[in-house]
């Protein structure tokens, strides 16, 4: 367990009014941002992370959990190298995580002949590509039995066998927090609720960035060498505010998951069906003693912060989960649901970047504007390599000092003061946690840098993702808590500042007496006084 450092909110404001030169200034706290400030901060350069909303309330904390070298790729022979470059950082990413990633056993049901020996040889070679110690799991051709042994509440009509493989869970939102922490701790300034409301640009060269406080509306102009814009679905609006006619990089899709109660499939393994009629793959996966079904592909227009699940989305992922299970779903047995924007790079469109743009399948690094890098596409399982891979960029054109990167081997922060998977699952099934979510909560203000009731139950807790029903009765109990403290905080501020303006200079001349090295911060001559007749006083209480 790290040492745990409270985040002081004011505190990082008060560097900011400094007007300090900062090496680097990252646009958004999702995936990206949080693991290019990780990154930069643990080379020792300083850092100020800028968050719109909550620590990955955009997106990544809406992603389908999984930390997966991606099955679906597996089609394409000419993807294999990305396949095998993210199944080494899931393996990364379980050693330097192990508290918020794990592996995790799944069964692809097969009923149809010869589709289990189809899927043996396919899944056989994903597993082949953990080759020089990055495996999690073997994978293995299952008998009917094996399949509804290993696979409580598949349907067992028609069924022929399966094929069971590995890949990683994980809390998207968890890790997001963590690394957010684990950035801070390296000595980045670490900001939720500041959005970026303008950029100086002169000379071709970005000069500073102006970020809001939502909380008191303060400005603050923010010098920097250079500025990372790692907004996700919304890195377009970030670069026009440095030039208003840049080009659309990035269209975005809608992924829609539901929640559902655990009796559907009650054990620890999840399912892949691997062909839905949108052709994509559907996960069914045990998480947080639930059972979540995910995820659609729908072309969403706008880049709206809060997406909602369309009803057309649930009736298909109800559909075509019921398929594969033998208790048929119905609306009702729906707890929740949720949905992500996945940003979806257009290589066609480069904009300012021309023909620099480094670009992957999965993601891109486009430097433009002089010292502005946009990181955009890819998902959870990379981050850690985009962050390398953007920092790397900056380091070529110079805009950081050269120094190594030291995050393949970097422990993510791990704060065991609570256990949130515990408390989430109790607060759900009953109101009789309620207290414990209360104290969490306050801890989660303190450490985790929750600012409202929302970001402790839809992030630092996933009870906003699981118990649509429960998250509404805690709510205001929250809120009530968050309330009552800044009250509190507020007076004991006002009695502080009225005690220090009317303190004497006796009181002021003990303290110094108990604590000489804040002698300085009194006059010299009221010392001296000051002193003498606190002595004195004591001296006659002696007597008596």
């Amino acid at each position: 367990m790290s040492d745990v450092k409270p985040i002081v909110r004011e505190d990082m404001l008060a560097q900011l009014r400094e007007d300090v030169l900062w090496d680097v200034v990252v646009i958004g706290g999702g995936a990206t941002g949080t693991g290019i400030a990780v990154d930069a901060a643990s080379r020792g350069l300083k850092v100020v992370l800028l968050e719109a909303q909550d620590f990955s309330a955009g997106t990544s904390s809406r992603s389908t959990k999984l930390i997966h070298g991606g099955v679906r790729y597996m089609k394409n022979p000419r993807d294999w190298g990305l396949v095998r470059e993210a199944l080494k950082e899931r393996r990364l990413l379980i050693q330097n995580a192990p508290h918020l990633v794990h592996s995790k056993p799944f069964i692809l049901p097969c009923y149809k002949k010869w589709e289990r020996e189809f899927y043996t040889v396919g899944l056989g070679i994903y597993a082949a590509m953990t080759y020089g110690g990055y495996g999690i799991g073997r994978t293995s051709s299952l008998s009917r039995e094996e399949t509804m042994s290993r696979l409580p509440g598949v349907k067992a009509e028609g069924l022929m066998g399966g094929v069971q493989f590995y890949d990683g869970q994980f809390d998207d939102a968890r890790l997001a927090v963590a690394l957010m922490r684990t950035a801070h701790d390296q000595g980045a300034l670490t900001l939720n609720y500041m959005p970026v409301t303008g950029i100086e640009y002169r000379g071709g060269w970005i000069q500073s960035v102006t970020a809001t406080d939502k909380e008191t509306g303060e400005e603050f102009r923010i010098r920097t060498k250079m500025v990372f814009n790692a907004a996700g679905a919304w890195v377009d609006p970030i670069r026009r505010m440095v030039d208003p006619e840049a080009s659309t990089l990035v269209q975005v899709s809608r992924g829609s998951h539901i929640l559902l109660d655990k009796s559907f499939m009650p054990g620890e393994t999840g399912m892949l069906i691997p062909k839905t009629r949108d052709g994509r793959v559907l996960f069914a996966i045990p998480w947080h003693e639930m059972l979540l079904v995910g995820t659609t592909d729908v072309e969403q227009r706008e880049a709206d912060f809060d997406p909602k699940v369309s009803d057309e989305e649930i009736d298909f992922m109800i559909e075509t989960a019921s398929g594969y299970l033998d208790k048929p779903i119905t609306r009702a047995d729906v707890k929740a649901t949720f949905a992500g924007l996945r940003p979806l790079f257009n290589p066609q469109a480069t904009g300012s970047a021309g023909g620099t743009a480094k670009v992957s399948r999965e993601h891109a690094v486009l430097p433009e504007f002089g010292n502005m890098i946009t990181v955009t596409g890819g998902k959870w399982t990379a981050y850690r390599k985009m962050a390398e891979h953007a920092m790397t960029e900056a380091t070529l054109r110079h805009l950081v000092a050269p120094r190594l990167c030291v995050t393949k081997t970097l422990p993510i922060l791990n704060d065991e003061t609570w256990d949130p998977a515990a408390l989430e699952v109790e607060a759900e099934r009953s109101d009789a946690a309620d207290d414990k979510v209360v104290a969490y909560a306050l801890y989660c203000r303190e450490f985790e840098a929750a600012r409202t009731a929302e970001d402790v139950l839809f992030r630092r807790l996933r009870l906003g993702q699981m118990n649509e029903a429960r998250t509404n009765e805690l709510l205001p109990k929250v809120r009530a808590a968050f309330a009552g403290e800044a009250q509190v905080e507020k007076e004991v501020a006002a009695v502080v500042a009225a005690t220090e303006a009317a303190e004497p200079v006796e009181a002021k001349a003990e303290a110094a007496v108990e604590a000489p090295e804040t002698v300085e911060k009194v006059e010299a001559a009221e010392v001296v006084e000051a002193v003498e007749a606190v002595e004195a006083e004591k001296d006659g209480k002696a007597e008596k």
